[in-house]
């Protein structure tokens, strides 16, 4: 039989096909049913470059398959219903990707801090949310747009209403289609709505509330809910700095909050003062941003690297290495000491100097700028900021514990902001002296989780 003849057969069978209608209907029925598996449980959790070269060869082994079984066996098995149904199923996947990134709904979630809604999101990082800024556009998706409260290098935060609920909320915009285009813009969609996900599981007293995600007009947004006060970067310089005890309780609020995203299974990577909100007058503190959040997952070892803020970013992360919650623990030691001392650690005035510093200059004792904070504090502030993760605190809830006992022990402060109560496990008596006794060098201190 000619390789045409065959073809031929594969995809019609003809009046010289094998009598095995039945048979062949069978497997045509299997083949799809296999096909529609696939397509149902396999594709979804693959990237679509991915799903697709995957389909294509499964498509080609079919036929070849098909060829054979006919070739030599003289059985004909339709190769065609399951490739036929490999691509419509893959047009259908991609528009169902177009369609539901124009309104993913997010689970809301209650805050247990404060009265109902009381809204969030910061302003970005340096620019002081303006008053009375025109918003470029009057709605985005079923949310009205009040007013810009800032803007960034991807997009705008605005403030906005949701008139089904009669909730204010902040609304984080990303230009998407202005960085990526073809397969990249396709990927860093599904990317955004991913991680906006991420963060909407999240649920804890002093991580931001995430409400919703969609795209209009192109422009994908992140609807969280909206807080009164102010983000922590007003607090990292001079005359503006707070009490000692109030910073304590703040970055041990943080910790604790870290602790509880890590037990999800997400890293921040981006924890800097900016990305934190602070309202004394409600005891309220926030942690935002988790925009650039992933699933810890050791597939992705790379993925992200070069996100975050270099000042902040932990070596491991500067170094494009697979990150942890311990890398988020070292960026809250940075922002620990520059909420201290009104200076960071480390500072260059090149990236190249600044990646060598991080990497390889041990951080300076936070008393050589403030010598009177107590050396246990400056001992916490020194184990944040080792090098080695496995040395370096384990996980948030620790560091949390040791800030809340250094403050114990300092003088009341007028105007700090109250410790947290609720789910605040009490510091033991001994925690921070039973840290300290342990050298720095020691890997007992912290193994690897």
């Amino acid at each position: 039989m000619s390789a045409s003849h065959t073809l031929v057969q594969i995809f019609t069978g003809g009046l010289s096909a094998p009598d095995s209608s039945v048979g062949s209907l069978v497997a045509a029925c299997l083949s799809l049913i296999g096909v529609a598996l696939y397509l149902r449980v396999a594709v979804p959790s693959m990237r679509p470059r991915a799903a697709a070269l995957c389909s294509g060869v499964i498509a080609i082994a079919a036929m070849g398959t098909s060829w054979a079984l006919l070739e030599f066996a003289s059985a004909w098995w339709p190769a065609w219903p399951a490739a036929l149904g490999l691509l419509f199923g893959h047009l259908g996947l991609g528009a169902a990707r177009t369609s539901s990134a124009s309104g993913v709904k997010l689970p809301a979630k209650t805050p247990s801090i404060s009265p109902p809604v009381k809204s969030t999101t910061k302003s970005p990082a340096s620019i002081p949310p303006p008053a009375t800024v025109t918003p470029d556009r009057a709605s985005l998706g079923r949310y009205r747009i009040d007013r810009q409260l800032g803007r960034g290098a991807m997009g705008a935060v605005y403030l906005g209403h949701d008139p089904k609920i009669g909730r204010q909320v902040a609304i984080k915009t990303m230009a998407l289609s202005q960085e990526f285009d073809g397969a990249e813009l396709v990927e860093a969609r599904a990317r955004f709505f991913r991680e906006a996900e991420t963060a909407g599981r999240l649920q804890h007293r002093d991580i931001v509330t995430i409400f919703d995600a969609g795209e209009d007009q192109d422009l994908a947004y992140i609807a969280m809910e909206y807080l009164k006060g102010h983000d922590l970067q007003r607090h990292t310089s001079g005359a503006d700095l707070l009490p000692v005890p109030m910073v304590l309780n703040i970055v041990a609020r943080v910790a604790d909050a870290l602790a509880y995203a890590h037990s999800q299974g997400v890293v921040h990577r981006d924890i800097k003062p900016a990305n934190v909100m602070i309202d004394p007058s409600e005891d309220s503190v926030k942690v935002t941003d988790f925009g650039i959040a992933r699933i810890t997952d050791s597939s992705r070892t790379r993925t992200g690297m070069v996100l975050g803020t270099p000042s902040f970013m932990s070596p491991e992360q500067m170094a494009g290495r697979r990150v942890d919650g311990r890398s988020d623990l070292y960026s809250l030691g940075v922002m620990l000491f520059q909420l201290l001392t009104g200076q960071l650690p480390h500072a260059a005035d090149s990236m190249a100097k600044l990646m060598y510093q991080i990497a390889n200059d041990p951080a300076p004792d936070v008393r050589t700028v403030r010598p009177d904070l107590p050396e246990t504090l400056a001992n916490a502030v020194a184990l944040a900021l080792e090098k080695r993760p496995e040395v370096r605190y384990a996980e948030g809830r620790q560091f949390a514990e040791d800030l809340r006992v250094i403050a114990g022990a300092l003088v009341p402060e007028v105007g700090g902001l109250p410790a947290a109560s609720g789910d605040v496990t009490p510091p033991k008596s001994d925690g921070f002296a039973a840290t300290v006794k342990l050298s720095r060098t020691d890997p007992r201190h912290n193994p690897s989780p």
